[in-house]
């Protein structure tokens, strides 16, 4: 089976990673940080916005099952693509949204699902903020981070975590 890489950050990367774990075609899913000028960087780090990292989620997936394009739909359903630096509650340049492309297809295609998502109107006038860039290191979250919200429901807590697109 033929699997693909997409990296997306768009608020805290704990709801992202539950609702494209849930995703038909999506082979498994990593937390991380990326963006930033620190090798490296701790949780802790990235609070502090000096790194410049984004909170992202590393998203494995399987072509043949699921479209680069419909990870994009997904994406924009469950963040607010024009509220940079902020995503519900959490507010800091490491919530900042934004597509870490692998390859040009995918900058392609991201740039032009934004361009035809701006023009559709749907945001009600307001400038789609969600950056195109490209994917450097992707840095892998501490353990407690991965899967954070399946792990919490596992054990009967059903935290007040929500995606909140501000729509």
């Amino acid at each position: 089976m033929t699997e693909e890489t997409a990296v997306f950050a768009g608020g805290c990367f704990w709801h992202i990673e539950e609702a494209f774990g849930k995703f038909k075609g999506v082979v498994k899913t990593r937390v991380g940080y990326t963006g930033g000028i620190t090798s490296n960087p701790t949780y802790e780090d990235v609070c502090t916005g000096m790194t410049a990292h984004a909170e992202a989620v590393e998203v494995t997936f399987a072509p043949a099952a699921v479209s680069y394009g419909e990870l994009l739909e997904e994406f924009f359903r469950i963040h607010d693509p024009t509220t940079p630096d902020r995503q519900g509650p959490d507010v800091g340049t490491q919530y900042r949204p934004a597509i870490f492309y692998t390859n040009e297809s995918q900058k392609k295609v991201a740039e032009e699902f934004i361009r035809e998502l701006q023009d559709s109107g749907k945001f009600g006038g307001k400038k789609i903020v969600t950056e195109v860039e490209p994917l450097g290191t992707f840095w892998e979250a501490e353990e407690y981070h991965q899967k954070y919200l399946f792990k919490l429901r596992k054990q009967g807590v059903n935290p007040e975590c929500r995606i909140d697109t501000g729509r």
